[in-house]
């Protein structure tokens, strides 16, 4: 099992790829603290865990929120003992973030509050405690909206992925040598909840679509998937990467520097 020992913490565990990555960890060994700001989401993911014979704790937080931050740290170590995988990913897509003339002010600050300041808090706390365990791993949930425009105006989100794909790159640098690994996962357009609401349309879906090589959405076991590759052993030499998962859309848009 290729988290076997270890204890990984991931916030937004109760739906779409926090859902999918805290099913897929635990299979592979880890114990698993799935944080949710839904608490009743988190623990029916933990219940679902711990019925196929995993262990894992269900932890309410609102990442917004420094106390909350703090909270689902110290009681993830004082639960499952230590932390070894610190997996920032929950966020939102606000329905009416749209571009800088139509997105109002209290669109953009709660976007930025959980999308970036979360994505903060989450390092903040968690690093002094991956410290604590030796070392580890730390992914960050960016998008790959954070290395090109959205066809769809999305401005708030936009700005907050190219924050968290800053954040990323900079903490990186500073723990390259504490044996802490810092890495954002940036996943294409998504058959989840959280996009599907967005393009709410058919004519916005085929907008998304018509830009992705592979011609489909992708799915969030497939993130889940590429959570694990950097949250496991396999990644020792891989930190500060824009890990695009993305079913070729950057590869076909993006221009090398």
């Amino acid at each position: 099992m290729r988290l076997k020992g270890k204890v990984a913490l991931i916030t937004g565990g109760g739906a779409g790829i926090g859902r999918e990555t805290a099913l897929l960890f635990a299979k592979e060994g880890a114990s698993v603290s799935v944080v949710d700001v839904a608490s009743d989401a988190a623990t029916g993911v933990a219940e679902e865990i711990q019925a196929a014979g995993g262990k894992a704790i269900a932890v309410r937080a609102d990442v917004s929120r420094a106390g909350d931050c703090e909270s689902m740290v110290a009681e993830t170590e004082e639960s499952l003992g230590a932390l070894h995988v610190l997996f920032n990913n929950a966020g939102i897509m606000h329905g009416d973030d749209a571009d800088a003339v139509d997105t109002e002010e209290s669109v953009w600050d709660l976007t930025l509050a959980i999308n970036l300041k979360g994505v903060f808090f989450g390092c903040k706390y968690g690093i002094p405690a991956l410290r604590r365990s030796g070392g580890g791993s730390v992914i960050n949930t960016a998008s790959f909206v954070a290395l090109m425009g959205a066809a769809t105006p999305q401005l708030a989100y936009t700005a907050s992925k190219g924050g968290v794909l800053a954040l990323t790159r900079e903490l990186a640098v500073v723990h390259a040598r504490e044996g802490i690994r810092v890495n954002a996962l940036c996943p294409g357009p998504l058959r989840t909840k959280l996009l599907m609401d967005f393009l709410d349309t058919e004519e916005k879906k085929q907008r998304r679509l018509v830009h992705v090589p592979m011609g489909r959405f992708g799915e969030a076991h497939e993130m889940a998937q590429a959570a694990l590759y950097l949250a496991s052993d396999e990644s020792s030499y891989v930190t500060g990467t824009e890990f695009a998962v993305d079913g070729g859309l950057t590869a076909a848009y993006v221009t090398p520097e």
